[in-house]
């Protein structure tokens, strides 16, 4: 079976894992948190990183640090992972929800503005599957209604935005690195940010809320977010290495366009100009002319030995946010869509020439 993804671990991270099992530095305190937040940080153009346990919990930190909470309102995009929701409602937040491009998959800018009220805190854009949102036109609107930029570039390490990283524009950025993102410590998040007060808040968020000056004595609410240094040393040496990583995901992208590019009724992922796409999961859009269902497909490829995975389920269709009552009533066509009709197939950074030739012959054979 081809997986969807697998991680790409070698001797280095073997290296930093061993040393951190010498020397007993095994918790929440070590050197290779330090190193890794700073290192990637600097690498996205922020000032500050604060590590955590997840992409969730990054989201979550990044929005309690704001102080979003009950009566708020957040913006987001109707298609993306539930973290991105399930973040603000932990807060006692609502997620407004806008639809999204048809070709990027990300949030729709000229959508956005009818969505604000007096009641909305921040724009959360997701940079979907690798490519980076719109990020000119999100700031400009947030300057001018004066609302937080919380970007969850969880897919997105490495990717570029006008030559800036993604990561490096809003007040504050998450990430995730679990297993199958472009590096990875096995699970694990980071917020980043240039703003001092802030990142120093979430630092104290993250762990319990501890007072450097009197410890066991808790002022506010605080959550156990804490990143352990062996995930860090992981962390690291797939930092240092992370070049390579973007590297084969845009080959590799490459060649499944190449491959595929004659085959009607695919819709291809794309990468605007002046952006630089990392292909966290090369995305396909089933279209109407297709010969297969989605279903029908996935099945096919998986009696073939190739395992695939569908889109995210629409956020305003997820039953959870309906029980609660905050699933939107109204309809989002192109995130309907794209969830409904979208797969995406292995896409890890160790996935070769010959294993996507496979994929894409088989494919070409089935229809």
């Amino acid at each position: 079976m081809i997986p969807v993804c697998v991680p790409y671990l070698g001797k280095k991270e073997e290296r930093y894992l061993n040393d951190c099992i010498k020397t007993n530095w095994i918790s929440s305190a070590g050197e290779y948190i330090s190193k890794f937040e700073e290192s990637f940080s600097q690498y996205c153009g922020q000032k500050y990183g604060i590590a955590t346990t997840n992409g969730t919990t990054a989201l979550h930190l990044a929005l309690a640090a704001l102080k979003i909470g009950p009566g708020d309102e957040v913006i987001m995009p109707a298609f993306s992972i539930a973290s991105t929701a399930f973040a603000a409602v932990y807060c006692g937040a609502k997620p407004i929800f806008v639809d999204v491009e048809p070709d990027t998959w990300n949030i729709n800018p000229a959508l956005i503005e009818a969505r604000i009220t007096k009641k909305t805190k921040a724009i959360i854009p997701v940079h979907m599957y690798g490519h980076p949102c719109d990020m000119d036109a999100i700031m400009k609107i947030a300057r001018k209604y004066k609302l937080y930029v919380v970007e969850d570039a969880a897919e997105a390490h490495g990717a570029e935005y006008k030559g800036k990283k993604a990561g490096g524009f809003g007040h504050i950025s998450c990430f995730s690195f679990y297993a199958n993102k472009i590096i990875t410590c096995g699970e694990g998040g980071m917020v980043l940010t240039s703003d001092k007060k802030l990142a120093e808040r979430c630092q104290r968020l993250k762990n319990l809320s501890f007072l450097k000056e009197k410890r066991f004595w808790h002022e506010e609410l605080g959550f156990n977010f804490r990143m352990t240094n062996m995930q860090a040393a992981i962390g690291l040496a797939q930092f240092e290495q992370i070049e390579k990583y973007v590297n084969l995901r845009r080959k590799n992208a490459v060649l499944y366009t190449k491959f595929l590019k004659d085959v009607p009724g695919i819709q291809f992922p794309v990468e605007r100009k002046n952006v630089k796409n990392v292909y966290w999961m090369y995305g396909l859009v089933l279209e109407k002319d297709f010969p297969l269902t989605r279903e029908q497909l996935m099945n096919k490829l998986r009696d073939k030995g190739i395992e695939t995975r569908t889109f995210f389920i629409s956020l305003h269709n997820q039953p959870v946010l309906k029980k609660i009552g905050l699933a939107a009533k109204e309809k989002f066509p192109v995130s309907a869509n794209i969830s409904r009709q979208g797969l995406y197939l292995p896409s890890g950074s160790g996935l070769n020439k010959q294993e996507i030739k496979y994929i894409c012959d088989s494919i070409k054979e089935l229809i």
